[in-house]
């Protein structure tokens, strides 16, 4: 078991208030955590840390033993896939499905210039299939379906092989239908030997794939309650995070939560 991010004492503060406030964690090489938490709670923030596209205010980042400042982030970024709706808007709508998962051995997303081996395009179609998106290499990006596009992102993000994988909620925007299939094929990329260890950002415990191990609750730019799933994802915990009482359950794997009714007067 090997470390592959930590963050210790880690503040960013923007314009006088603390986005991110003290927090300190510890993900291994096996484990793929959730991090949940209301608008507002600093989810991303911790991404985008762990992405080397913020630096902390103060605290030490460290991701795949390299100290963030303290290295040349542009050999550490091929080695972290990233799935985010800001990447999307910036791929290119008339860009081919097969060319957005390509580009990523280069870390672009439009196809210029840039040369291919036969073995990256091989890669890049196995990448599809697995995602379910071999039927769509030669349409246009901007042409899918958001269901579609969340897979194409991800497709894109694992493509390089990377040792972290970032996803910032996948699963916004889609329906029901389209949501289940892409927490399916999570679940199954998850518990995948080889697959590396993995933080999802959602705003709901029913978006929780089967598979995922550990949780950070937050609130404010605090993380209130991190740990194991099972141990960290409780009725105190949630109302420590979203400030109402929660009931949680588990049921095959997956997580629903509700709302606690107020108590009869």
């Amino acid at each position: 078991m090997t470390s592959v991010l930590e963050m210790n004492d880690v503040v960013v503060r923007r314009n006088g208030r603390h986005i991110v406030d003290e927090v300190s964690w510890t993900v291994n090489d096996d484990e793929r955590w959730v991090i949940l938490g209301p608008n507002g709670a600093g989810k991303t923030t911790l991404l985008q840390l762990a992405d080397t596209l913020l630096y902390p205010t103060s605290g030490s980042v460290d991701i795949l033993g390299e100290r963030l400042g303290r290295t040349d982030v542009f050999g550490l970024r091929p080695l972290i896939g990233f799935a985010s709706s800001a990447l999307a808007r910036r791929i290119p709508a008339d860009e081919t499905v097969l060319n957005v998962v390509l580009t990523a051995a280069y870390s672009v997303t439009g196809r210029w210039n840039e040369e291919y081996e036969s073995i990256d395009e091989r890669r890049a179609r196995r990448v599809l299939a697995e995602w379910h998106l071999d039927g769509l290499a030669d349409r246009l990006f901007g042409t899918l379906s958001d269901g579609e596009q969340k897979r194409v992102q991800i497709a894109r993000a694992v493509m390089t092989d990377p040792e972290l994988l970032l996803l910032d909620e996948p699963t916004a925007s889609l329906d029901l239908g389209a949501r289940e299939v892409l927490l399916h094929l999570l679940g199954g990329y998850a518990q995948a030997p080889g697959t590396p260890a993995m933080i999802m950002v959602t705003h709901h415990v029913e978006e929780i794939p089967v598979g995922f191990t550990h949780v950070m609750l937050m609130r404010d730019g605090r993380s209130v309650a991190q740990g194991p799933l099972r141990e960290t994802l409780t009725r105190e915990n949630l109302q420590k995070a979203f400030g109402i009482p929660i009931a949680v359950i588990e049921h095959g794997g997956r997580w629903v939560a509700r709302a606690e009714a107020p108590a009869a007067p």
